[in-house]
């Protein structure tokens, strides 16, 4: 397998640190948005509305249409059941939504920038990209990830710098072995 090249490092480095900002960012958007779907989808039925009739921060009824059936008010959506919203002002739960979805594009490229510069295989690849939508994936893999390329620019560069030491140690100093005669000319 190819391993990066040192003069790449840092490039990794603020690759990682990009990924680790976007993880953070990704997994709470995420959780806003998996309690988001549970107040929606769940016999709460409500959204979370900013600003409007109800004041600052308020939760609206969320209502199937008139040709639902009865068995889809368990899951809207499910048989072609349309929800209407009745909140007014800005819905911030379709904000997380978007916002969310959004970022996970800039998500995937961390990860693929990092991916990339560390030339892993590209299960690897999917294992980070799955952190954008399983919950709490992305912490988990935020911490394993940073660990591990951390650990592994590290021991890279204490093994050129062992390198270059021993084969400065290997090359005479032609000074030191030359006679007094030929070091003064």
């Amino acid at each position: 397998m190819a391993q990066p090249r040192l003069a790449s490092f840092p490039k990794i480095r603020g690759a990682l640190r990009f990924y680790q900002i976007c993880s953070v960012i990704t997994g709470v958007g995420l959780l806003l948005l998996v309690a988001e779907m549970v107040l929606k989808y769940t016999p709460l039925h409500v959204e979370l509305f900013l600003g409007g009739s109800g004041g600052f921060l308020w939760f609206a009824d969320v209502l199937p249409s008139a040709d639902c059936q009865w068995y889809s008010q368990f899951a809207m959506g499910a048989g072609g059941c349309e929800i209407l919203s009745t909140g007014d002002g800005i819905n911030l739960s379709l904000g997380i939504l978007i916002v969310h979805g959004w970022f996970y594009v800039v998500y995937l490229f961390a990860c693929f920038r990092l991916w990339s510069l560390m030339r892993w295989g590209f299960g690897r690849f999917l294992m980070l990209a799955g952190g954008g939508v399983v919950p709490f994936l992305s912490f988990v893999m935020e911490g394993i990830v940073a660990r591990d390329v951390k650990r592994y620019l590290a021991d890279r560069e204490q093994r050129a710098a062992e390198k270059r030491a021993a084969k400065a140690a290997a090359i005479p100093d032609a000074t030191a072995s030359a006679t007094p005669e030929e070091a003064g000319r």
